[in-house]
């Protein structure tokens, strides 16, 4: 009654019909056929799972232990099977592996590079851009340590210290590191480190989704290393060079201007400019020029008298 309940196929239906050309699934007809040969030789089967095909064309899935039927003489006269319909549960499976492999392909195809480790620190995650940034495919990067073998040296330490720190539970957000690819270039990478967890919420590695901000940072460091040229070109020029703020205090004093007055650095930053280093007489002159130079207008070859430290 239950398999003509789960089939839709009666007794009478059912009777002296063949089970696999009728009843399974046209994939599974060939290794169905196997299992029941088998048994029919004396070789049950147990735990076998075959979809049956319903009379509403809906398929159910059936996990079947095959035994061998024998007579009062002990011939096999044919195979009974006892099964349990595990449709349900076969439906979650596979709607679960379905999403694990979308899963799977987003993260390989992800414009993104996205990277893992197992709680040794070796290599278990690489996905395609990741493999693209670096020159490395996946086969040449899985089950290395990842920081001996793609960190620069001089972050090896607090990139341990992170991912550590991520396999305790303690992830990190927009951690910079940089990467050393195949050709011995460095990536510098934009990283969120989480902590990985299996199904019983137990850590099994660390996830990095990354940002690659290679351009960014050599545009960031060509500005800084041009900034720190014109400050050394500023503070050794062979004019004094001084400036102020807008409350007209000193925040510019370069060599030849401490040269020239007398007063260090120390001793000129923070202080009015004008009621400080100006000769009284052209105090109110020179504060003019100041305030029209804080609204745009600029003033050229304007002569002043310093007063000096001596």
């Amino acid at each position: 009654d239950k398999t003509a309940e789960i089939t839709g196929f009666s007794g009478e239906e059912a009777f002296n019909q063949p089970l696999v050309a009728t009843f399974i699934m046209p994939n599974l007809r060939k290794s169905v056929q196997e299992v029941l040969d088998n048994a029919l030789m004396g070789r049950g089967t147990s735990n076998y799972e075959l979809e049956f095909l319903t009379k509403s064309n809906e398929v159910r899935y059936l996990l079947v232990n095959a035994t061998t039927r024998r007579d009062a003489e002990n011939n096999i006269v044919g195979v009974v099977s006892v099964a349990q319909d595990v449709t349900e549960a076969a439906k979650h499976d596979r709607a679960v592996a379905a999403m694990a492999n979308e899963l799977r392909q987003l993260i390989d195809t992800a414009n993104a590079p996205i990277f893992g480790i197992d709680v040794r620190g070796d290599v278990n995650e690489w996905n395609d851009k990741t493999a693209e940034i670096t020159g490395f495919a996946k086969d040449e990067a899985f089950d290395k340590p990842l920081v001996s073998t793609f960190i620069v040296p001089s972050l090896r330490r607090s990139v341990h210290e992170v991912l550590d720190n991520a396999l305790k539970g303690c992830g990190v957000s927009n951690y910079e590191l940089e990467f050393r690819t195949k050709s011995k270039e460095v990536r510098y990478l934009l990283v969120n480190a989480t902590t990985r967890r299996d199904a019983e919420n137990n850590i099994v590695g660390v996830v990095g989704v990354a940002q690659d901000v290679t351009e960014a940072v050599k545009h960031d460091r060509a500005v800084a290393a041009m900034a720190n040229e014109l400050r050394q070109l500023v503070d050794t020029a062979n004019a004094p060079i001084f400036g102020i703020d807008v409350h007209g205090n000193v925040n510019e004093w370069n060599n030849k201007t401490a040269e020239i007055t007398g007063y260090s650095k120390d001793e000129a930053f923070g202080f009015p400019l004008v009621s400080t280093f100006i000769v009284p007489k052209l105090r109110q002159s020179v504060q003019d020029v100041l305030d029209n130079a804080l609204k745009g207008c600029e003033t050229s070859n304007y002569e002043l008298e310093f007063r000096t430290k001596s």
